[in-house]
């Protein structure tokens, strides 16, 4: 599995780290500086064209939260899952 970076979503992800959600705060401050068994995490990551919460490159793992800005958009959730 190939992961494409977005250098167009860099702006955005960049605000989107800066006014992270209560859940994302709290999740972050246990992934941050390789706490969760030493492996390096990243935040709000352009991959294709979604920006997702947070993304191990090492175990190709991909973590979304769900909070308020999900309520509506279940299609686009379903997609971008796929």
């Amino acid at each position: 599995m190939k992961v494409y970076y977005n250098p167009k979503l860099k702006e955005l992800a960049r605000k989107l780290r800066k006014n992270m959600i209560l859940a994302e705060v709290l999740l972050w401050n246990q992934l941050k500086k390789k706490k969760m068994k030493g492996y390096d995490f990243h935040r709000q990551k352009p991959i294709d064209k979604y920006i997702v919460d947070f993304f191990c490159p090492k175990l190709k793992l991909i973590i979304e939260i769900d909070g308020e800005t999900h309520i509506y958009k279940g299609n686009e959730d379903v997609k971008r899952q796929q």
